[in-house]
């Protein structure tokens, strides 16, 4: 396994087709915070009750100026089957494993893929990191909180360059 990717480090850059078959290259999203949620499969109850708390929560984090962009195993038929039938906004990426191990998002109990949330800022920068494997929803809140942070205006923990007179 790749090391874990932590606050603070650069988000590994990857580009893969999301569930339309169009090309999603993290670093092409600069200058808009990304929020990306790992989740283990299509149609569970723990995963479909994620991705529905992101699809409820979406008009907010774009309001706030954030992509959320939900990545896990599986095909892209399967996860355009999935954001059809859940009415989901955002991209879903059909992961073959490369960017799972590029920040090193851990397996539960050795054998499914884990849950973890990763804000990333304008400048690429991981801002926030949470293991959503036990508490699935309550993530959502706080990766928005984040991404506030990171807007004009907000604390300036996510400014990335020095604010002009």
């Amino acid at each position: 396994m790749s090391k874990t990717i932590g606050v603070g480090d650069a988000a590994p850059d990857f580009e893969r087709p999301d569930h339309a078959g169009r090309p999603v290259r993290l670093s092409s999203l600069r200058p808009r915070p990304a929020v990306l949620f790992f989740y283990p499969k299509n149609h569970t109850p723990a995963c479909t009750a994620e991705a529905c708390a992101f699809r409820d929560a979406y008009e907010v984090f774009a309001q706030a100026g954030a992509e959320v962009i939900g990545i896990s195993t599986g095909s892209e038929a399967g996860h355009a089957g999935f954001a059809r039938r859940h009415g989901l906004p955002y991209r879903l990426i059909a992961d073959d494993g490369s960017i799972r191990r590029a920040f090193g998002v851990p397996r539960t109990l050795g054998l499914f893929p884990g849950r973890v949330t990763y804000v990333i800022d304008g400048a690429g920068i991981v801002r926030h990191v949470f293991n959503a494997q036990l508490n699935v929803g309550g993530h959502i809140a706080s990766a928005l909180e984040v991404v506030r942070s990171l807007a004009p205006g907000g604390n300036g923990q996510g400014r990335t360059e020095p604010a002009r007179p």
